[in-house]
């Protein structure tokens, strides 16, 4: 036996298929397809992250040309990740249907066998590309409710934040990292480039109750309610730290991590607020009340609001529970005197990988 072995040899770690895998194999009634859609996911998210990468060299900056339904510019880019990531959710074969940001419709796969749908923003941050800047991508997985072996439904993706399986993001940036939750907690994986593999490196991620940075486009100020605006000035007032990059996936990953909150309030140009509720704010907000933060449009709880249209916009606030709170004075009232909005027991329930 040879003494000192891991002194020698250190150990890489657990590979996100392994961690998947024992996962699965902790419920007995597991058949796999959860499993391979995360993995489908993950496949993508690497050929994305070498697109991203070499995107320089390749001549892939810059802007595509045309505007995607909601009349904003497409980046090359974002156009090579909605590529990527349909391909793969094609080609896995267990996703029925896609969202994406960058079209109008739901893109169905041919795979009407399948058990779940995605919706994904392929790229968010995009404006971020030409001055390498971290970028990402979102995605939140549903158990389709229409008739297995039948053409997916647009109802199959407007079942509303609390009837998510999984949802989570991937980070482009110093290091590409993939966080998820299956309503088990929050785990992150780094992928190591060396070996093409995403290594867990963030185990039951938990945010701290509280923190001391705030991450709003303060450009925008004037046009903020009035809430939001005193309470910013609060943050000032008590020297905390302002971040943000314009990058929803950076700016939360920091503040899930640290402790903090983003903002994004509804604006005279965006009364509805600006984020995608399918794409961004249910997925993220999933995520952050699994590692014990909390998210709200200001008046309810983000996962209890209604969803009618597939690209429908909301407000945000999301990240360390005291911090949300403070800003939405009608939710803290409620939770003072005892009101059902946010009992503990309204969190999502949890649902095995299977």
């Amino acid at each position: 036996m040879i003494e000192n072995q891991d002194k020698i040899a250190l150990p890489v770690g657990v590979t996100l298929d392994r961690f998947i895998k024992r996962n699965e194999d902790a419920f007995p009634f597991a058949t796999g397809e959860l499993s391979q859609l995360l993995r489908d996911v993950a496949l993508a998210a690497k050929i994305v992250n070498r697109e991203v990468n070499r995107a320089g060299l390749a001549g892939v900056t810059g802007l595509f040309g045309a505007e995607n339904g909601h009349g904003e510019s497409q980046q090359k880019l974002d156009v090579i990740a909605h590529i990527r990531f349909l391909r793969a959710l094609r080609n896995g074969g267990e996703a029925a249907a896609v969202v994406s940001e960058e079209e109008d419709e739901v893109l169905v796969t041919g795979n009407e066998g399948a058990k779940y749908v995605v919706a994904i923003d392929p790229l968010d941050g995009s404006s971020n590309i030409d001055v390498n800047v971290s970028i990402g991508t979102i995605f939140s997985i549903y158990r389709r409710i229409s008739p297995i072996g039948t053409p997916p439904a647009m109802e199959d993706f407007l079942q509303g934040g609390n009837r998510q399986v999984a949802a989570g993001y991937v980070l482009y940036g110093t290091s590409t990292m993939l966080v998820y939750t299956t309503g088990r907690g929050v785990y992150g994986f780094t992928y190591d480039a060396s070996l093409g593999e995403f290594f867990l490196s963030h185990k039951q991620i938990t945010t701290p109750g509280t923190g001391s940075i705030y991450s709003c486009n303060e450009g925008n100020l004037n046009d903020f309610p009035d809430t939001v605006r005193s309470y910013v000035e609060a943050c000032r007032s008590r020297r905390y730290s302002a971040r943000y990059i314009g990058s929803l996936v950076g700016d939360f990953h920091r503040n899930l991590l640290k402790g903090g909150i983003y903002l994004y309030p509804p604006t005279a140009r965006a009364p509805n607020g600006k984020l995608r509720l399918l794409y961004e704010c249910y997925p993220l907000a999933f995520l952050v009340e699994q590692a014990g933060g909390m998210a709200t449009d200001g008046t309810m709880r983000i996962m209890d609001l209604p969803i009618r249209l597939l690209h429908q916009r909301a407000p945000l606030y999301i990240g360390s529970r005291e911090m949300v709170l403070e800003v939405s004075p009608a939710l803290s009232d409620a939770e003072h005197s005892g009101g059902p909005m946010l009992q503990k027991a309204e969190l999502p329930v949890s649902t095995a990988i299977s």
